[in-house]
């Protein structure tokens, strides 16, 4: 059974950073392409990152310059990393398989950690 597990989500200020992680289990990180999504409240959920089993990244257009996406096989891990963060940002945040990067639609997500931007 598939399960990802996220964590790091805290209170920051704007112009903070986080890391986020997503331990995954029951698959290797390596052998799925494993993205980020985020939803603020009353919001529709939009992409994050992505990367492919091959270690290509994707960023949608919210994250580029800010976001980094990486993965540590040793500890079946992906990271996101998040600097220059700013009230748009604030929302629960989730890693999820996918079939590949670039197709829509998600396999296995966890429940999210929550990003909250005070000032």
């Amino acid at each position: 059974q598939v399960q990802l597990v996220e964590s790091g989500g805290a209170l920051v200020q704007p112009g903070g950073s986080l890391r986020l992680s997503c331990v995954v289990s029951g698959i290797s990180v390596a052998s799925t392409d494993i993205a980020w999504w985020r939803q603020a409240p009353g919001k529709e959920h939009e992409g994050v990152a992505c990367i492919t089993t091959g270690g290509f990244v994707y960023y949608d257009d919210i994250a580029k310059g800010r976001f980094t996406i990486s993965r540590d096989s040793s500890q079946n891990t992906v990271f996101l990393e998040m600097s220059g963060l700013n009230a748009e940002d604030a929302a629960d945040y989730h890693c999820a398989t996918k079939e590949h990067c670039t197709k829509l639609g998600f396999g296995t997500w966890g429940e999210g950690t929550q990003v909250t931007i005070y000032s």
